[in-house]
């Protein structure tokens, strides 16, 4: 069996990985104020933004669907792999090597998942260098065809898979990969005489996902005497590869659809191509299948929602849609009403756009030159008037007979747009458009309404955010602190966690605590600290984490890397306490941030040019910070401050709990001795108190 990985090398591998980065390959993250950025979670479908990350901490939490954790545990579940899988991706990722206890020489380098992205990507290059050969005149001919320069092709890793029998598997064999890895990464198939190339004789495309890496395959058909009749193939779905969850062409157009806020859909690789010469570099494809579900996650990841004042912002903001390229023939009307399926999976409005002549945008390009192309993409059709047009449109609408028929199809249609407040206005203008009174088309949307049980759905109503953008620390913002403000984002804490419903003053005294205690342990006076105990938490959650920072070894020393004191704390705290913990992570505490003078690490660690924070610097809170060796950072004077007020009212709780107890233990004793030793345990326990409340609080009684 393989070795596990030497520990020394997932510490590095933890310290180095930058979360933000990380999860920013899948989701659009916004600043939320308090060094935190949200997004749409990746894990569930939502449509306001509760998916949490506090990059300087190293943890992610979702407030929606209740996962968290640190960056293994993100990569763990993005990519569905296993803790070994995922510390090998990152490592991978930052070019660190890892090393394996009892591990020999004969041990295969890298996790399975690894090993399948190798594959396909030596497959890639092998495709590329195959597209010079004299075999590839066709695939040439082809591209060339389309106006596709050399360079162009390259660009787009354009190749070509030769017609022979199992070229590309001998050419893995000589790269050290296995039969099964070939099958298992969907570049062979098994026949009678052993295992032979699933592409043969096609020109390619690597399909990528948003990071670059080669997940699969897609293949046009060159030769008439081609067995496989289909016109594109696309590599079987594998451990990589998911037809339902890749786009074509997202690894070149991320990053101006997380910009532009705009995507736009279109049928082929070539018209990607295409659009991207022409300047709409915000265009991706599906890979042999409708886009569906899955596919509107990604791009509403990406995009995110727009909000104005709680908000949202679903109508055509400018700059911001969704705009789907069909043909205007019946299939591409056919695509149409798929898509119009899907609408309610953004929260920008969906667009139609159909080219003249029912060009797609390739040809279009070769027809009539680049600006074609984009005016195309800039006069599309708002989706809903697209389907419910072309339904009318059917019909003859000058009689009655012909009237109809058309309200009859379009009723449906117009029945399933979810959001009740465009209803009504897309049946006064559709009732105008077929000539009837809005008193015969409405009836029959209410009935189609309620036989396909759609439910109403308000998409201009206020969203409640979860510890959003107006909480403290905020760029400009003035450093002092308003006590009134303090009290509000204390109640405001208390009101939104997910793991104790309740709000009074001994709550949110602990909860602040246990939050400074995991953002900022450096904040937390050691003397102070060790006169707790057990009963100096009266919340059942928060003695459960008190006991298990003293599980982790008591507070952390101060060369203690960030990422490996919340591994440590989550480890001894174990499951049950795991998000409650990634909530307090994430939790903005009522502060401004970190001073910059004294290297405040609020915000992310960005990771240089070359793919290795380990060797770069980034800006953390306006301070440079190596990116490998993250420590706990120091405190700033409120945060110390801060944290010694939430010490003393524990202590002061605890004093208080004590004092009482001994005053019902002296009125159950009759007079004497014992009772007159309770009476002075009394006494030095409220001195005590008192000392205690001047030493923060001042001489005030």
């Amino acid at each position: 069996m393989p070795g596990l990985i030497k520990k020394e090398d997932i510490e590095r591998v933890r310290a180095t990985a930058d979360l933000y980065d990380i999860v920013s390959d899948t989701v659009t993250l916004k600043p939320s104020g308090s060094g935190t950025y949200m997004g749409l979670c990746p894990f569930h479908d939502e449509k306001t933004p509760s998916f949490s990350v506090r990059p300087s901490l190293g943890v992610w939490h979702c407030f929606g669907c209740g996962l968290g954790g640190d960056v293994f545990n993100y990569v763990e579940k993005e990519e569905n792999v296993d803790f070994g899988d995922a510390v090998e991706i990152l490592a991978d990722r930052y070019h660190i090597e890892l090393h394996y206890e009892n591990s020999g020489p004969d041990r295969p380098q890298g996790s399975k998942r690894s090993r399948l992205l190798e594959a396909n990507e030596e497959a890639q290059r092998y495709f590329v260098s195959q597209l010079l050969t004299k075999e590839a005149l066709a695939a040439r001919k082809l591209l060339d065809g389309r106006t596709f320069s050399r360079d162009q092709c390259a660009h787009f890793g354009c190749g070509y898979a030769p017609r022979g029998w199992d070229n590309l598997v001998r050419h893995l064999a000589t790269k050290g990969f296995t039969r099964q890895e070939m099958l298992d990464a969907g570049l062979a198939r098994q026949g009678q005489r052993g295992i032979y190339d699933y592409f043969r004789g096609r020109a390619t495309w690597p399909i990528r996902d948003s990071t670059g890496r080669t997940l699969g395959f897609g293949a046009r058909k060159l030769y008439d005497d081609d067995t496989i009749q289909a016109k594109y193939i696309n590599t079987p779905d594998t451990q990589l590869y998911r037809k339902t969850q890749v786009l074509y062409g997202i690894d070149l157009a991320k990053d101006s659809i997380v910009k532009k806020r705009q995507v736009v859909i279109v049928e082929g690789y070539t018209d990607v191509m295409a659009c991207h010469l022409a300047g709409v570099t915000t265009a991706v494809a599906t890979c042999g299948t409708a886009f569906g579900q899955e596919h509107a996650k990604i791009v509403r990841r990406l995009i995110s929602d727009d909000a104005l004042g709680g908000i949202q912002l679903v109508g055509p903001v400018k700059g911001s849609r969704v705009v789907f390229t069909f043909d205007g023939d019946a299939a591409g009307q056919k695509a149409a009403l798929h898509a119009f399926g899907l609408d309610g999976s953004f929260l920008t409005q969906t667009f139609v756009a159909v080219a003249r002549e029912n060009l797609d945008p390739c040809d279009l390009r070769i027809k009539y030159g680049d600006e074609a192309v984009r005016s195309l993409v800039e006069g599309a059709t708002p989706l809903y008037d697209f389907v419910i047009k072309s339904a009318v449109d059917m019909f003859d609408t000058q009689y009655t007979t012909g009237q109809m028929g058309a309200v009859k199809a379009v009723a449906p249609i117009i029945a399933q747009i979810r959001d009740r407040s465009l209803v009504g206005l897309y049946a006064r203008k559709t009732a105008r458009r077929i000539g009837v009174d809005l008193d015969v088309l409405v009836p029959e949307v209410n009935r189609a309404r309620r036989q396909l049980r759609i439910h109403d759905e308000d998409a201009y109503a206020q969203r409640q955010r979860r510890y959003g953008g107006d909480s403290f620390g905020q760029a400009g913002q003035e450093r002092s602190v308003d006590p009134a403000q303090r009290h509000r984002v204390e109640h405001q804490d208390a009101i939104q966690q997910g793991y104790y419903k309740i709000d009074d003053p001994v709550f949110i005294c602990e909860q602040q605590f246990m939050g400074i205690l995991i953002q900022i342990p450096r904040a937390v006076g050691r003397s102070a600290y060790d006169q707790l105990d057990d009963d100096s938490f009266s919340v059942p959650v928060f003695r459960s984490l008190f006991q298990a920072v003293e599980a982790a070894g008591g507070l952390p020393g101060n060369d203690t890397p960030q990422g490996l004191w919340m591994h440590n704390l989550t480890k001894a705290a174990g499951p049950m306490l795991e998000s409650a913990i990634n909530e307090l992570a994430v939790m903005p505490l009522p502060l401004p941030e970190g001073d910059k003078e004294q290297g405040g690490q609020s915000g992310r660690v960005q990771a240089g040019s070359g793919g290795s924070a380990a060797d770069s610097q980034g800006l953390a809170g306006g301070t440079p910070v190596n990116a490998a060796a993250v420590q706990l950072r120091p405190p700033t004077a409120e945060e110390r401050q801060y944290a010694s007020e939430l010490l003393v009212r524990l202590l002061d709780a605890t004093f208080m709990r004590q004092i009482a107890s001994a005053k019902r233990q002296m009125n159950r004793l009759p007079d004497g001795q014992e009772k007159f030793d309770l009476l002075g345990r009394i006494t030095q326990l409220e001195t005590h108190r008192k000392e205690l409340r001047n030493q923060v609080f001042g001489n005030a009684d």
